[in-house]
C-alpha cells in the first residue's frame, strides 16, 4: 500500500502547494482521496497514472477538496471510459455533481454513481476483494468525514519445496493455505507454520484532513501504519486553528501519540507558512515518526520514508 501527495496546502495555491489531492495504491487497485482544484495538473505533472480509479472519496465540500472534481470526471468523457466511477462523500455531493452536469451539459458515457455517507457514523462503506473503507468522522465546520483504508487479511503462500517434498496435491494445498495441518498418509502430521509463508500484516492507512483535534479519532485510527493528518497551523496561531476547526502540528502529533500510529504524514498547510521547520520540530518533540508531506513523494504505508 502506498500513498502519493498531489496536493498539501490549504485556502489557496500558494507557496507552490496545491490543493489536497492523494492516490492511494493497494496492488492493481487505485483511489482518490479528495479532488482539490488543480488536481488533474498535479496528476499530470507527477505522471501519476490513475486510470484504473474506480472509486473516489470526498471528505468534505469546502472548495480546496472538490472543486476539482467536476474537471476530472468531465475529462473521463473525453478518455472514452466505460467503467463505472462511484463518487463518495457527504450530503449534497450528489446536487453539486447533478447541478454542475445539467449546467455544463455533461453527458457521462460511462455509469456514474453517488454515495453520500453519514458523516456523524464510524461505519464500513466499501469492500473490494483487498481492502475495507471506514469513515472516520471529523470536527469541522461543515459536514466532515476522513477515510480509513484496511488491507484485508491475506492467505500465506506456499512453499515450494514442501509442495514437492509431500508431493501436495490441489485440494491439500487449498485447505493448507486456509490455516489446515498437512496429514500424511501414514498418519504424520505436518504442522501448517512448517508449510506456508507468512503473510505481511494488513497495511492500514488513515485520512484525516479537516479536523479538530479530536480523541475520538484517535481511538478510531487506532494503531494504523500511518496516518495523515492535517497540520494547518503552528502552535503560534492556536486560537485561529480552534476558531476555523483545524489542527496545529502539535495537536497532529498528539492524535499520533494517543493512537499508536506507526507514522505520521502532515499536511494542509496554511500558506502563511513557507518554511515547514517549526511544524517538524513542535511534532517531533511530541511524536517523533512524524513528517510534513512533500507533492509528489510516494510514501510507504507500513515503512518509514518515502519511495520516490
Amino acid at each position: 500500500m502506498t500513498i502519493q501527495i498531489l496536493g498539501s496546502g490549504s485556502g489557496g495555491p500558494f507557496q507552490g502547494r496545491n490543493f489536497t489531492a492523494q492516490l492511494l495504491r493497494v496492488e492493481g487497485e487505485v483511489y482518490l482521496i479528495d479532488c482539490g482544484e488543480g488536481t488533474q495538473h498535479q496528476l499530470y505533472r507527477f505522471r501519476a497514472r490513475y486510470e484504473k480509479v474506480k472509486q473516489l472519496f470526498i471528505s468534505h465540500l469546502h472548495g480546496d477538496h472538490v472543486f476539482g472534481l467536476m474537471g476530472l470526471i468531465t475529462s473521463f468523457c473525453l478518455k472514452n471510459r466505460t467503467e463505472t466511477l462511484t463518487l463518495y462523500g457527504p450530503p449534497g455531493l450528489r446536487q453539486m455533481v447533478e447541478v454542475n452536469s445539467a449546467l455544463a451539459g455533461v453527458r457521462y458515457p460511462y455509469p456514474l454513481e453517488v454515495v453520500e455517507v453519514d458523516t456523524e457514523v464510524h461505519q464500513k462503506v466499501f469492500e473490494s476483494t483487498l481492502v475495507e473503507v471506514y469513515t472516520v468522522p471529523l470536527a469541522h465546520r461543515t459536514p466532515c468525514t476522513g477515510w480509513l483504508f484496511r488491507e484485508k487479511k491475506r492467505h500465506p503462500n506456499m512453499r515450494s519445496d514442501k509442495i514437492l517434498e509431500y508431493q501436495m496435491d490441489y485440494a491439500s494445498i487449498r485447505a493448507v493455505k486456509s490455516g489446515a495441518d498437512l496429514v500424511l498418509a501414514d498418519g504424520r502430521v505436518i504442522p501448517n507454520e512448517e508449510l506456508v509463508i507468512a503473510p505481511p500484516p494488513p497495511a492500514s492507512y488513515a485520512f484525516c484532513s479537516d479536523t479538530a483535534p479530536s480523541e475520538h479519532v484517535a481511538e478510531w485510527v487506532k494503531g494504523v501504519h500511518t496516518l495523515y493528518h492535517e497540520a494547518t497551523f503552528t502552535n503560534e496561531h492556536t486560537e485561529e486553528a480552534a476558531i476555523s476547526g483545524h489542527s496545529t502540528a502539535a495537536q497532529a502529533a498528539e492524535i499520533a501519540r494517543q493512537a499508536g500510529v506507526g507514522k505520521l504524514l502532515m499536511g494542509h498547510f496554511s500558506a502563511r507558512y513557507k518554511d515547514l521547520s517549526v511544524h517538524l520540530e513542535e511534532a517531533r518533540a511530541i511524536f517523533e515518526s512524524s513528517y510534513a508531506v512533500e507533492e509528489g513523494m510516494v510514501y510507504e504505508v507500513r515503512r518509514e520514508g518515502i519511495i520516490s
